[in-house]
């Protein structure tokens, strides 16, 4: 496909330069001619009588266009399209801050697509993972980004009109800042500030100075989120107990000044006045009770960025949002792509909470959308495995109402690959038959909820201690994994340039048809006496599940070194350690009882209960959702 644009193009020339690589086509004066004009109010894309047209609004907009061009070109035929933009900002929230740091290179491959998806904003979560010359023990160790390095970011981004915004904490989820000893005199507690101390606030001008300076947004995001136990700590010991709302807004006022200090324009999550209000401590509580001084003590000048990856209503995000425009704030939503819920994104719970929640925004007139990734548990979900999600952010920027087969066409044309593929990364959850209470049929997952996460906790869990095991006696889970690693690896070998993101998941299955019934097996035959039972689990399936996490970790490994930084991956090498150190000792165990040198397996001689206590419900089976290895593993100290 060669191209020849005309008009006005010199703050395009270096997008189609790198563009011209990435998708295949070239320019040149015997190219068809394609009338290139902004200051429209829309993208106009055409394709008539053998001559094209791209009218565009802002730079973002031209590179959503030419991809809409070129796609519709490859269609044949003739065709226009008009999109509205009905979002200002939107774009994603990346967690670099739990142990998963992407690489520089890593953020312009990203940057690259959502430009090609029209998505205008980026935002780094850095909570240490940015380097202040004055703290060196800040971000030690952590993968931190040099000044050098935001500023090459921010500068590729601005190539394509993407804004890249701070995206920092100023209050609360510090806990590794915190944990040095230069920070002793200025925590509340392990994870929050302490308000009112000037060495506090010091601290905050050099993160405000260093994560604005590397940027050319005058925006920045402050956090302040979920500081659950605000002022009941050192505070509490130095000034007695106060409303916790009127510590809130004081410490905001003084991070504010340092904001005006350096003409910045602040954001804040929103959840810690909800939370105050509410009896229960809940965010979500539409009854929470603020009184009216807190509301109009909050600056005007700060927006209120609400978060919520759960709810399903539509009419709940509509009156959930109006509750904060009772603020005299601007509002900004703050939606989720479903990247922290284990090793593979969750899109049934993406798709069912981000519909629903951007038309209601839409209705309200909020024009500012963030599409998190968070990375808990230490980031085990790679984050390109999460772009169907932030085409689903995309398409409703563009559109009132979602195609979402046009959606799942754009998303391949962009990206080389089927988005029905990628969407299979969640079958390693989604399990057929178990129908607990929401969750595995796709569209009935419960409002407001963690959906269950099985794969985490039987990848991780101990095969002697089997603390999950209980939930899922009788199963024989092995069958779906067997048939899930069927089908990714069938994905894998199909587009060899998503391998990397095919593999991974693909070896979790083949780990888990075996791994994830052989602690219910040992168990039944440990208790039948069923020796030679026992004997063909030591001799046979435990080599050979040791052989399969070997190259699960590989994988892994390869993975997360094509993305990430190196930091964070010593995590990953404990856990897989743990996982064939435990296989080692089983065997060793199974052995000294089978020759008799070992009386009994106390592992094996405990009673299985259920993780989540009691059962409740006869139709709860994997009706959990844990995340956490600590808590997986074991239940001795970590």
């Amino acid at each position: 496909m060669k191209l020849n644009f005309v008009g006005n193009l010199e703050e395009l020339r270096k997008g189609i330069e790198i563009f011209k690589e990435r998708f295949n086509f070239s320019t040149g004066e015997n190219g068809i001619l394609v009338e290139v004009k902004n200051g429209v109010g829309n993208i106009e894309v055409a394709f008539e009588d053998g001559k094209g047209k791209i009218y565009y609004r802002d730079k973002i907009h031209f590179f959503r266009g030419l991809i809409t061009f070129m796609q519709g070109l490859k269609e044949g035929g003739n065709f226009k399209k008009i999109e509205d933009i009905h979002f200002d900002t939107v774009g994603p929230m990346f967690d670099v801050s739990r142990n998963r740091v992407l690489t520089v290179d890593s953020i312009k491959d990203y940057l690259v697509k959502l430009a090609a998806m029209g998505i205008n904003m980026m935002m780094l979560y850095t909570e240490d993972t940015y380097t202040l010359d004055d703290y060196p023990y800040f971000g030690y160790m952590r993968g931190r980004y040099s000044h050098e390095e935001l500023v090459e970011c921010d500068d590729f981004a601005d190539i394509f009109g993407i804004e890249v915004i701070p995206c920092i904490q100023t209050l609360g989820h510090l806990r590794h800042a915190l944990k040095w000893p230069y920070a002793s005199d200025m925590k509340d507690n392990q994870d929050i500030l302490l308000v009112g101390e000037e060495k506090t606030y010091d601290f905050i001008e050099s993160m405000i100075r260093a994560s604005s300076s590397a940027v050319r947004s005058k925006r920045i995001h402050i956090g302040m989120d979920e500081a659950y136990d605000l002022g009941l700590g050192q505070y509490l010991k130095k000034h007695g107990y106060r409303r916790r709302f009127d510590i809130m807004n004081e410490h905001l006022d003084r991070v504010l000044e340092i904001c005006d200090k350096y003409e910045l324009q602040p954001m804040i999550w929103s959840d810690m006045y909800f939370r105050l209000g509410s009896k229960s401590g809940a965010y979500y509580d539409i009854n929470a009770d603020i009184p009216e001084d807190v509301k109009k003590n909050v600056p005007k000048e700060v927006d209120l960025v609400y978060w919520d990856y759960y709810n399903h209503e539509e009419d709940f995000y509509i009156d959930f949002i109006k509750e904060h425009q009772t603020f005299d704030n601007n509002i900004v939503f703050a939606g989720g792509v479903w990247t922290w819920y284990g090793p593979t994104p969750n899109f049934t719970k993406t798709y069912i909470t981000t519909d629903p929640a951007l038309n209601a925004c839409k209705a309200k007139g909020v024009r500012d959308v963030i599409a998190t990734m968070w990375g808990n548990n230490g980031g085990e979900t790679n984050l390109f495995a999460g772009l169907p999600g932030l085409q689903l952010f995309a398409e409703h920027t563009y559109n009132e109402d979602v195609d979402k087969e046009a959606m799942k066409e754009r998303f391949e044309f962009i990206m080389g690959v089927p988005m029905d593929a990628m969407e299979d990364l969640e079958d390693l959850d989604v399990i057929p038959g178990l129908t607990d209470y929401g969750m595995y049929e796709r569209s009935n997952l419960p409002s407001n909820t963690n959906p269950p996460n099985p794969t985490t906790p039987l990848l991780w869990q101990d095969i002697m201690l089997g603390l999950f095991d209980k939930h899922i006696e009788g199963l024989e889970l092995g069958k779906h994994y067997e048939n899930v690693a069927k089908n990714l690896l069938s994905h894998r070998d199909s587009y060899p340039k998503w391998h990397y993101i095919f593999d991974l998941p693909y070896n979790i299955a083949n780990v888990l048809a075996i791994k994830a019934d052989i602690g219910c097996n040992m168990k039944k035959a440990y208790d039948n006496n069923d020796r030679d039972g026992l004997r063909d689990i030591k001799d046979n399936l435990l080599p050979e599940l040791y052989k399969r996490i070997k190259a699960l970790r590989l994988s892994h490994r390869s993975q997360w070194f094509k993305t990430n930084k190196s930091f964070g991956w010593e995590v990953l090498d404990i856990r897989y350690g743990g996982l064939l150190t435990r296989i080692d000792t089983a065997i060793e165990r199974i052995g000294a009882y089978l020759d008799g040198s070992l009386n009994s397996i106390e592992e094996f001689e405990e009673e299985r209960l259920y993780f989540t206590g009691e059962r409740q419900n006869e139709k709860e089976v994997l009706g959990y959702w844990v995340h956490q290895y600590s808590r997986i593993a074991t239940v001795n100290d970590i």
